[in-house]
């Protein structure tokens, strides 16, 4: 990849383009939006700093879900989150069965709230998610497997 100088009204398209995304997937990661935040920003000055040039949209979109991943992995790795209280700061939701699911994501281990993501909410495909992962089909289908038998073993006792 070429590195070339970004305007500010391309940093704002890509911004405006892939925030929901990268947010929607940095709390999937971390279930907890002042995480989320962090890890969000962290991805987009990523971005600006390095100022890549992409072959593609679809490579500027997997590069930032990569970054994002990686930002998230590095948040779960740090001596400062394992040093301190979480802050309790989930969203609330309207039906009993979204807090239900939202408490069950958030139980899941970070690399199967990954693929549940990427594969449900993004509309990933399992050889899409692989590649963005850099993991084999197969872990990614066991990976999917396994986290919805969580989930519904999680969400059985809810019932």
């Amino acid at each position: 990849m070429d590195v070339e100088p970004l305007s500010t009204e391309t940093i704002d398209s890509v911004v405006r383009e892939y925030a929901n995304m990268v947010y929607r997937l940095a709390f999937a990661q971390v279930r907890s939006r002042s995480d989320a935040d962090d890890i969000f920003q962290e991805v987009f000055l990523r971005y600006v700093r390095n100022a890549l040039v992409f072959q593609s949209e679809e490579h500027r979109k997997a590069w930032l879900i990569r970054v994002t991943i990686n930002c998230a992995k590095k948040h779960w790795a740090s001596l400062w989150r394992r040093r301190t209280e979480p802050f309790d700061d989930r969203y609330a939701f309207s039906l009993p069965e979204e807090n239900g699911l939202d408490e069950a994501l958030r139980k899941l281990k970070p690399k199967y709230r990954a693929v549940i993501h990427l594969f449900y909410y993004e509309g990933y495909s399992v050889s899409e998610i692989s590649k963005i992962l850099g993991v084999k089909e197969s872990t990614v289908r066991t990976q999917l497997t396994r986290a919805r038998a969580r989930l519904s073993e999680m969400m059985e006792g809810e019932l």
